[in-house]
């Protein structure tokens, strides 16, 4: 069984906060600052540029990607780290759509991070070759999957709701209509227990700033099934994909496997981040997680429904259907999020109504759901929001 008391002590929390506010930013880990002093001082500082080989930060990439594999049921040697998720997101689309080049719809969801669909955007006027991008209802997906559709373009955890798409069953309604999938795990890494080799995933994407805790800014991965490994073609055809980029020869021939999903230099000091952050996971067992994460946020719903009639449960009342967020509607939402972050409690907003609460037993139990509970229930019923400061919009929501 997981200790949650244990890796709560592995984490920098400030004194009379309470942060649920992980889905977006994860705390910082207490061993992340000695690792990076180490990187900077002990490796960059006496090593220079001898420490891509005596520090092995060439290797980093590779070796932090087989760590988020186990995190997301990903065999060794199919995950590498680098670049951010919108980068990740354009090479997977590129490599699937490559692979379908007879279709020309990606199929999407009203629900996926905008992000996502800008890079499809942008990929389609790049291509140049009658693309659509279609997106449908979230619940419509599976119905939406046709024998048009290259390639479909989801993210697991609807990042405002915290809805759950079944990944087995539409990545097995893709296969059989003879397309691909690009699954989005921004929302689902160290969230809850992905099986992405199990479900048959053909490409999947993720960011590690979030639940993985590595820090703002941390590098993305990318995953991709062997079975294309060593077919998808990179469409950023960076020189570290290259198979010998030290060889420098002047025209791109594709690394090995997943080595040429990579694209430009690892971030050094940020993967060092990482690197702490993931110590944290060698003690998490993720089904203990999820039975934790589950419990808290059905005691929140519990505790606001009963207290705040004004805020309406946006999330799926189904635990076994969200993530680890939860979500509630208020027209005036903004607002109170920021009463409530006044008071010490950290959630966040999202666009046009939505109040936005990540659950991660990590370092949250039950006393910080119930100060929550109540904090909120205050601001509430007191009309606290109701301030001309909580209205004024930051630049960051």
């Amino acid at each position: 069984m997981t200790n949650f008391e244990a890796t709560r002590a592995m984490f920098h929390l400030p004194e009379g906060v309470i942060y649920l506010d992980g889905n977006s930013l994860g705390p910082l880990p207490r061993a992340a600052s000695a690792r990076m002093a180490r990187a900077m001082q002990d490796e960059w500082g006496e090593m220079l540029i001898t420490g891509w080989n005596r520090a092995g930060w060439m290797a980093q990439p590779r070796a932090l990607g087989n760590r988020i594999g186990r995190l997301i049921g990903a065999a060794p040697g199919t995950v590498v780290l680098g670049d951010t998720l919108s980068i990740k997101v354009y090479q997977a689309l590129a490599a699937a759509l490559d692979l379908r080049p007879g279709r020309r719809v990606i199929l999407s969801d009203s629900g996926n991070f905008p992000s996502d669909l800008y890079m499809a955007e942008g990929l389609i006027r790049a291509l140049d070759r009658g693309l659509e991008l279609r997106v449908v209802a979230p619940e419509e997906v599976a119905d939406a999957i046709t024998e048009e559709v290259a390639v479909t373009l989801l993210t697991e955890v609807d990042y405002r709701t915290g809805r759950l798409h079944d990944m087995a069953a539409l990545t097995a309604r893709a296969h059989a209509a003879g397309a691909l999938t690009v699954w989005d795990l921004a929302h689902s890494a160290g969230a809850l227990p992905v099986d992405v080799a199990g479900t048959g995933a053909d490409f999947a994407v993720g960011c590690t700033y979030k639940y993985l805790n590595g820090g703002p800014g941390a590098p993305a991965f990318i995953y991709v099934a062997p079975r294309h490994a060593d077919t998808a073609f990179p469409a950023l055809s960076g020189w570290l994909g290259h198979d010998a980029p030290f060889d420098f020869e002047p025209a791109y021939r594709p690394g090995a496997g997943i080595e040429r999903m990579r694209v430009g230099t690892p971030p050094v000091l940020a993967m060092a981040a990482l690197d702490a952050a993931l110590d944290v996971w060698d003690r998490v067992d993720m089904a203990d997680l999820r039975a934790r994460s589950v419990a808290l946020s059905e005691m929140f719903i519990t505790g606001i429904e009963a207290a705040c009639p004004m805020l309406t449960l946006a999330s799926p009342r189904d635990p076994s259907r969200r993530g680890s967020q939860v979500s509630f509607r208020f027209k005036e939402g903004y607002a109170a999020m920021q009463a409530l972050i006044a008071r010490g409690v950290i959630g966040d907003f999202r666009a046009p109504d939505i109040m936005r609460f990540g659950f991660t037993p990590l370092y949250l139990g039950e006393a910080e759901v119930q100060a929550a509970t109540r904090i909120l229930t205050e601001v509430m019923q007191g009309g606290l929001w109701d301030d001309p400061a909580h209205r004024r919009r930051n630049a960051v929501t």
